[in-house]
């Protein structure tokens, strides 16, 4: 069954909520959707409380680095981290308390051409069972493509069963922003979704304009109980008015 994974994304040592289609090196034109007054820390306590399992860390650019230590120390092996990792990171941010690493841009030279061997490294310095490919994607005529440096530029890769098959053997899960419609509001990719519920041979989390509990019973339809979901900029946590944090709360106890 789909289940509701936390996040907390963090932005210059802050938690927000970002429309990801704003994202840019400089900084300029980007939109926030939420800023909180609570530490990341916070927000990790509360997960923990709670027991929703599976969530994840994003450092969206840099300066993030202790703000995310201090939400995995408050978790220890509760949440995932990624944003900006190198391989040779990778097995200090195990240490500090993460349960898995979350790679993309690492996966691709400049260009978004995917390199194999930097694949591999990953593997050999943490293990598959400990990294998560993040195969976030925008539309394209290909239908979805991999975009790397914060959603800014599109790879060679594409969200296909077949790049789903390839990758499977060298992680433990993939997570997949919807980029286009991430931080919207505006309902989910449903076509996205049932693509990889479809395929559903590894864990795989789905992000990107969840609003309603009819967008999860939508995930959870598309997706054939295959998908979880994480929620942002909908959630009353974070300042939304879509969903309340309570009612996810009980979708997973549910869940069971």
């Amino acid at each position: 069954m789909t289940r509701f994974r936390p996040c907390i994304d963090l932005h210059q040592g802050k938690v927000k909520q970002i429309i990801g289609s704003s994202l840019r090196d400089t900084g300029a034109g980007l939109r926030e959707n939420f800023v909180s007054d609570q530490a990341p820390a916070w927000f990790a306590r509360k997960f923990r409380a709670d027991q929703l399992q599976g969530g994840h860390v994003i450092q969206l650019g840099a300066g993030n680095d202790a703000a995310a230590r201090d939400a995995l120390a408050a978790w220890p092996g509760g949440l995932q981290i990624g944003g900006g990792i190198t391989a040779t990171q990778a097995a200090d941010w195990l240490d500090a308390g993460a349960s898995h690493v979350i790679v993309t841009s690492a996966l691709f030279d400049s260009a978004g051409k995917f390199r194999p061997e930097s694949l591999a490294s990953w593997v050999k310095a943490i293990g598959a069972d400990k990294l998560v490919i993040d195969l976030s994607c925008r539309r394209t005529r290909h239908g979805w493509t991999v975009a790397m440096n914060r959603w800014q530029t599109l790879t060679e890769l594409h969200v296909t069963p077949a790049t789903l098959d390839r990758l499977a053997p060298h992680c433990a899960e993939f997570l997949v922003h919807a980029a286009d419609v991430e931080g919207l509001c505006a309902g989910i990719d449903a076509e996205l979704v049932a693509l990889l519920g479809a395929w559903g041979k590894l864990p795989l989390t789905y992000a990107g304009g969840a609003s309603t509990l009819e967008d999860l019973e939508l995930i959870q339809q598309a997706g054939q109980g295959r998908v979880d979901v994480t929620v942002g900029s909908a959630l009353d946590l974070f300042g939304g008015n879509g969903l309340r944090y309570d009612d996810l709360v009980a979708w997973n106890r549910r869940a069971g």
